[in-house]
């Protein structure tokens, strides 16, 4: 089973399967309270199997958490949370056009 966690030393939220990194989602806070998520990455070979999914849930609940804004430079993030409508409120609406949300 894969586990998301959060690392700050990093800036990225990285998704392990036994104690090894298989991917990763980088962040940046910029601005008030907003956080860019610029690239997702998930290794060879573990390409649909729900991992870069479990990771975009993980890093969206996470800054929402925060009760931060999101700003999906990703385009892999952006797709998520236009597949998952219940993610959009994160993005600023004045921002939602440029990422087709």
């Amino acid at each position: 089973m894969a586990e998301v966690k959060r690392n700050d030393s990093t800036g990225r939220y990285e998704l392990s399967q036994g104690g090894k990194v298989v991917g990763f989602a980088e962040f940046k806070n910029v601005g008030d309270g907003a956080v860019m998520l610029p690239h997702t990455e998930v290794d060879e070979g573990h390409e649909g199997e729900g991992l870069g999914s479990q990771l975009a849930r993980y890093a969206l609940d996470n800054i929402r958490a925060q009760g931060k804004l999101v700003v999906p430079m990703c385009r892999f993030i952006a797709a998520y949370i236009g597949k998952h409508p219940e993610y959009t409120d994160l993005v600023h609406p004045q921002q939602r056009g440029v990422f087709g949300l």
